[in-house]
């Protein structure tokens, strides 16, 4: 998307900067002050997703939010650095550079994932790590060979994600693509997917990132983590299945689950207020906040 068009209408745009670096031009939102707090997005999906939160969690605390390489605003332009490593490893770079290494990480689907990655590998361990229905296991059933096969080979041409950017023009297309994650989002949580979706190199984007998605980079790792660690789990989850977060837990000494009844894939975007609490009742009794 065009940011010179967008910037009237996107969420929380007053906080956005963009951020030259190696491998990509990042879009990152900062706001507040105090403990930072890094928000990563899952694929697909951009800082929009934390329109509400966002805001909400800057009254106590520093936040930083990227969009990941090639998703929302943040240019991608080295596509053999789409895996989950290389974004991690991409990421660190970014906040090394400008400072901002985090003292919590909270990140959704896949960001659960990065951030995990991330909270293992920076030089200055985060203090607790928050997973928002992480997504830590790979596909299931006869096809768990063949989606990631599939995406990698979609990833070699731009033509299928123009083809998907067609269809999402059609409201029923991204209605059913939200219904499928359990969630129930309001007008413009639909309508900023929508033109997400709408948009191919964002899909293009996102294609990448699931034909080099491996979770062995990340899986073997967890039982060392040392940092308090919470697993947020929307037990309407149809994206991601709930179950898969307490497994996690249980690679990761003295973690806990917290589950919510009611709520889908996108808790964060659908209850903010929830997950707010969730998030700051958490951290007080794990950390000592500035």
């Amino acid at each position: 998307m065009n940011w010179e068009a967008a910037r009237g209408f996107w969420p929380n745009a007053q906080y956005s900067r963009f951020i030259e670096a190696p491998g990509h031009r990042w879009h990152v939102q900062v706001a507040g002050s105090g403990t930072r707090m890094l928000l990563l997005h899952g694929a697909g999906a951009s800082t929009h997703s934390w329109r509400r939160l966002l805001p909400d969690l800057a009254r106590d605390f520093h936040v930083v939010a990227p969009d990941l390489p090639g998703h929302g605003f943040t240019r991608l332009r080295d596509r053999a650095r789409c895996g989950l490593a290389d974004i991690s490893a991409d990421i660190a770079t970014l906040l090394a550079g400008q400072g901002l290494a985090p003292d919590v990480i909270v990140g959704h689907s896949a960001g659960a994932a990065i951030g995990l990655r991330l909270a293992l590998d920076l030089p200055a361990s985060p203090q607790a790590v928050i997973c928002v229905n992480a997504a830590l296991e790979d596909f299931r059933g006869p096809g768990r060979a063949v989606y990631p096969a599939l995406a990698r080979f979609l990833s070699m041409t731009p033509l299928p994600a123009y083809a998907f950017s067609r269809a999402a023009r059609f409201p029923s297309t991204v209605r059913r693509a939200i219904a499928s994650t359990g969630s129930t989002l309001d007008a413009t949580g639909f309508d900023l997917y929508r033109r997400l979706l709408t948009d191919s190199g964002h899909l293009d984007a996102t294609m990448c990132m699931m034909a080099n998605w491996n979770l062995l980079e990340v899986m073997p790792d967890l039982p060392r983590l040392r940092m308090p660690t919470l697993f947020m789990v929307g037990a309407k989850d149809r994206a991601v299945a709930p179950d898969i977060s307490v497994r996690a837990a249980r690679r990761i000494n003295g973690s806990r689950v917290e589950a919510l009844p009611g709520y889908g894939h996108l808790v964060h975007e659908e209850a903010p207020g929830v997950a707010a609490r969730v998030i700051r009742d958490f951290l007080s009794s794990e950390i000592r906040l500035n």
